[in-house]
């Protein structure tokens, strides 16, 4: 069991079928191996009276530790999305070994680094993606768990002056480079899985990029492929943000350049909209110590802000596709903020993530509002956090 036992609430997800913001929607679709499968959401909760206001990035990343990850027995390392089912995935198993390396726990990272290894890890080197009752049920890889578990081994090589994670980290992000990019008329971008190799259009996740893992394995490596990934990103991301005020969960690549918002990977069914996807992308391009996305996560402030209530379902104009609120939603807010010089909201935002974190704790709520905290407002994942010291 966990460090610590509690009741989890898990609330469900409101999805509208409506046009809003000249965005047609409709019923939502899945695609199996997808990493993205709706997280639970909170639903306009109030706070616990329990609720600790003044937690710190580190006393979060602790509670996200205590609370998700299986510390003994043979299941030790285990994350469990515990208002989902109990199962695992391979998103999880990144997130807690992100945490754990930022808090300088390599106890807790090397338990979560081996159950990965033994129950998820395929043998093209790859991470299955879902693994429930005892085995995997979804063996296809999501690469920005894969990619998320990569700058972490990096960060566990030198935090914990361990060659063999280093070593690790390479070998899993080369096979990230070879079996999950594709080049583009935009670049070399970053696939969501094996499923979307081809010779084009591709399907893309505008969240899945992470600037600052590709520009520290660009530095650990001397693959020029980790920068050529970089450029991409910012480039299809840039494209999209051309036409839109917010980044849709999916979107896709084509073969003349042109970047067009999906509902879902396949673009079969489902809602065009800023969601439980999307709300990364502020995050991770604020603590990129590149000045080109540090200025993509501050254009997302103005459509973000004026809401409270935060939904965390919006449409690419802005506007609300449902009223639930997300940790991941304030977070995202919190990054953009940041990156805009409005440190002070930004700092209230993470504020009220946590507040709701705890009032209302889900596994995906929880993990964002770890990270968010240890991205955004520490060194620990990342030279360049915006609001560091703070």
């Amino acid at each position: 069991m966990t460090a610590k036992t509690k009741a989890l609430i898990a609330g469900g997800i409101a999805l509208a079928v409506l046009v809003t913001g000249g965005i047609a929607t409709a019923a939502i679709g899945g695609l199996p191996g997808s990493s993205t499968a709706a997280p639970s959401a909170s639903s306009t909760p109030q706070p616990s009276e329990s609720a600790d206001p003044t937690r710190s990035a580190t006393e979060i990343g602790r509670a996200f530790l205590d609370d998700y990850v299986i510390d003994s027995g043979a299941a030790a390392g285990r994350v469990v999305r515990r208002d989902q089912g109990g199962d695992t995935v391979s998103e999880g198993q990144a997130y807690g070994m992100l945490v754990a390396v930022a808090l300088g726990d390599e106890k807790t990272f090397d338990s979560i680094w081996s159950w990965t290894t033994t129950h998820l890890q395929q043998k093209d080197g790859l991470m299955a993606w879902r693994w429930d009752d005892g085995k995997i049920v979804d063996d296809e890889p999501a690469s920005d768990a894969d990619m998320d578990m990569t700058r972490a081994l990096l960060l566990a090589g030198k935090t914990f002056d361990s060659p063999t994670y280093t070593r690790e980290g390479k070998t899993l992000g080369a096979h990230v480079l070879d079996d999950m990019t594709a080049v583009t008329p935009l670049g070399r971008i970053l696939l969501p899985g094996v499923w979307a190799q081809g010779s084009g259009p591709w399907s893309y996740n505008p969240s899945y990029a992470a600037p600052a893992a590709f520009d520290e394995l660009a530095k650990s490596t001397g693959d020029a492929r980790w920068s050529e990934l970089a450029s991409g990103s910012r480039k299809v991301t840039t494209r999209i943000l051309e036409s839109a005020a917010l980044p849709s969960d999916w979107a896709q690549v084509k073969t003349d350049g042109t970047v067009v918002p999906l509902p879902g990977p396949t673009g079969d069914s489902g809602t065009v909209e800023y969601g439980y996807d999307a709300g990364r992308v502020a995050i991770r391009f604020a603590e990129s110590c590149t000045p080109a996305d540090q200025k993509i996560a501050a254009k997302l402030a103005a459509p973000l802000s004026g809401k409270d209530p935060l939904p965390m379902q919006l449409d690419l104009g802005g506007s609300p596709l449902s009223q639930d609120q997300s940790p991941l939603g304030y977070v995202a807010r919190a990054g953009a903020l940041a990156a805009d010089g409005q440190d002070g909201a930004a700092q209230r935002d993470l504020q009220r993530a946590d507040e709701l974190a705890q009032s209302t704790p889900t596994y995906y709520g929880a993990a964002w509002d770890a990270l968010g905290a240890l991205q955004l407002q520490t060194d620990s994942l990342g030279a360049c956090a915006p609001l560091k010291g703070q």
